[in-house]
């Protein structure tokens, strides 16, 4: 009997367990929600009154271009994490405010960008991350 009730609680913690895409950065693992087209990249993380430590968006491009975000209807305060096609941080705006008035400003990278990570303000402070850190993808 404890046999069958400690295969189904490893089931159900298996099948409770975050999945989907992820990314590491600093050993910090956060899933994410992607955004690689037009219309997911205009909205982002819109509209949303929190997420979770552990959660974040990541922005996909098909190129390297220099990029530039805004808050516009975000609710949260955000990092903004700029990654090149090597997967490398090339600059990063942290702590951005909500916008709560128009217009908005925007909050570019200072160099070439192709993925953009947005994870709560004050996390890539809390993990030291600076330019030139890796992001690993585990998008599968």
């Amino acid at each position: 009997m404890r046999t069958i009730f400690l295969t189904g609680l490893l089931a159900c913690l298996a099948a409770c367990a975050p999945g989907g895409p992820s990314v590491v950065l600093k050993d910090q693992r956060f899933y994410v929600e992607i955004a690689d087209d037009p219309g997911e990249q205009q909205m982002g993380l819109m509209f949303r009154n929190r997420m979770g430590e552990d959660r974040g968006m990541l922005f996909i491009f098909e190129r390297d271009e220099p990029r530039s975000f805004w808050m516009k209807n975000t609710r949260i305060s955000l990092d903004i994490l700029y990654f090149d096609s090597g997967l490398s941080l090339v600059s990063m705006q942290q702590d951005v405010p909500p916008c709560r008035r128009d217009p908005c400003p925007s909050y570019p990278s200072t160099g070439p960008a192709r993925y953009v990570l947005e994870i709560n303000a004050g996390i890539a402070e809390r993990l030291g991350v600076e330019v030139g850190d890796l992001l690993v993808l585990d998008l599968d």
